[in-house]
């Protein structure tokens, strides 16, 4: 039914990437700078193993993977990844294997939920871990949403079809070579960023190696439980830039400086976010600066870093803006579900998405007024076919219906409403915190029951893979043929 060797040999190669990237913070505790170098040793090596054995057993053929195994593989990879990298949780944290699960979850996701706390006492190995696996989420989504979801017909990403999305012979050179050329692009800008945080503000070394990576990926990860509340305003300014950044489309961006065009800031989705931010930043600031809460330009740092941090779901914590008052608290509940661009490390609804739907709003009222004119779906240029709007239409209500289902599940645990739809809210759009004292920028997840956290988790992942593309693996006939 399913020819399981070629997938087994692709999630060898994922764990064998993991393994890698594993013995970073293995080095950083044999150093003498944390504890938990066997620990950690331990991890790396039954990584590695299991990597083996997969990579031994499965086999590379140039057989075209189905549709179907693609749907398989896409989410075996993430779940399997998610089910090693929890090994440094459980060895060095001594915490139970679902909270090791969660916490890692959050992290490959980029979603920035946590159950872990006392930040500014852990390891420094587990630490980098926390934002390592963050790092590598973030620019594994990129990949995923450039070459694997247009290719599946997911959610209307096939308007963003590449020859990276071709998975025929004939375009994976050309495939690979895009790949290579974001990813480039993705270290040089963490990079940037940490050399941003570490030379403009109060960080040391370490910590701005561990924002950075969690700064690009969108993720939110900090190394102190007050996360950027602990460091100086310059690391906001810095953090909002780099958040904003990790929020645009990366395929666009590499083909913008490859050219050396504007064709980025020529896209709809980027003029949208950009506008969304800009509007949305003057509005809160100036209301901020009214109500007599901050002075000026304070309320501007204040709410812009808020606004990219919950805009591009990185959920960096500044300051707690439930107790600003209802309008801000609504508004921030607004925004956790919009997300920004398509093909960048933010999770969420996406811009584009919100712009089809807002032009096929248009051209229905339009048609409403002239019954039997011909009026054409467009979108950045392209034609928007039936199957796309199908498609996009079919991921809103999955997404929306998702949400809902969660949340009624939590509200079954003996959960506030409050935090049943506000943790549900964050998981699906992989935000991070989300609103009251017990999830929200000053707390974390940890007091919530352990069948919450196991259901939080597959919120996390059926939002970062949108939606359906874990979701069709609970049909029946999915299994059937």
């Amino acid at each position: 039914m399913f020819n399981l060797r070629p997938i087994a040999f692709i999630l060898g190669m994922a764990l064998s990437k993991l393994a890698l990237f594993m013995w970073l913070p293995t080095l950083l505790a044999l150093t003498g700078r944390s504890r938990g170098f066997e620990e950690f040793l331990q991890a790396t090596l039954l990584t590695h193993g299991a990597a083996l054995g997969l990579l031994a057993w499965g086999r590379r053929e140039r057989l075209r993977l189905r549709v179907k195994e693609m749907f398989l593989l896409t989410t075996l990879v993430w779940t399997t990844v998610c089910v090693f990298g929890a090994l440094p949780f459980v060895f060095i944290s001594h915490i139970s294997f679902t909270d090791a699960f969660f916490e890692t979850m959050s992290g490959v996701t980029t979603t920035g939920s946590t159950v872990l706390a006392g930040l500014d006492t852990t390891p420094a190995d587990i630490l980098l871990w926390r934002s390592i696996l963050q790092w590598l989420g973030g620019v594994g989504f990129i990949v995923a949403a450039v070459a694997v979801l247009p290719y599946l017909n997911v959610g209307g990403m096939k308007l963003f079809q590449t020859e990276s999305s071709d998975w025929s012979d004939k375009s994976a050179p050309r495939a690979a070579t895009m790949a290579k050329r974001i990813v480039l692009l993705y270290v040089l800008l963490t990079a940037l960023c940490g050399l941003g945080y570490y030379a403009l503000s109060d960080m040391n070394a370490f910590e701005a190696v561990n924002h950075a990576m969690t700064t690009l990926s969108t993720g939110g990860y900090s190394t102190s439980d007050g996360s950027m509340n602990h460091f100086a305003p310059a690391a906001h300014w810095v953090g909002t830039l780099f958040m904003f950044i990790g929020g645009l489309p990366f395929l666009l961006m590499v083909s913008s400086l490859r050219n050396r065009n504007l064709e980025l800031f020529r896209d709809a989705q980027v003029r949208g976010f950009f506008w969304l931010v800009l509007a949305t930043g003057l509005v809160l600031s100036l209301y901020l600066w009214a109500t007599g809460q901050y002075p000026l330009m304070d309320a501007m740092r204040i709410s812009l870093f808020n606004l990219v941090s919950v805009l591009t779901t990185t959920g960096f914590g500044l300051e707690d803006f439930g107790t600003w008052g209802p309008f801000p608290l609504v508004l921030f509940a607004v925004l956790m579900l919009c997300g920004a661009c398509s093909g960048s490390t933010a999770g969420g609804f996406k811009i584009f998405r919100l712009q089809v739907g807002m032009a096929l709003f248009r051209r229905q009222l339009l048609q409403l007024m002239h019954p039997q004119a011909v009026l054409p779906q467009r979108y950045n240029g392209r034609s928007v076919s039936d199957d796309i709007l199908r498609s996009l239409i079919t991921f809103i209500f999955g997404y929306f219906a998702t949400m809902l289902v969660l949340a009624l599940a939590l509200s079954l645990m003996s959960l506030s409403p409050q935090v049943a739809i506000t943790a549900a809210v964050t998981a699906v759009a992989n935000v991070g915190p989300g609103i009251g004292e017990q999830i929200g920028p000053s707390g974390n997840f940890a007091t919530l029951p352990d069948t919450a956290k196991w259901l939080l988790a597959l919120g996390m992942l059926m939002g970062r893979l949108e939606i359906l593309t874990v979701a069709v693996l609970f049909i029946p006939r999915f299994w059937r043929h």
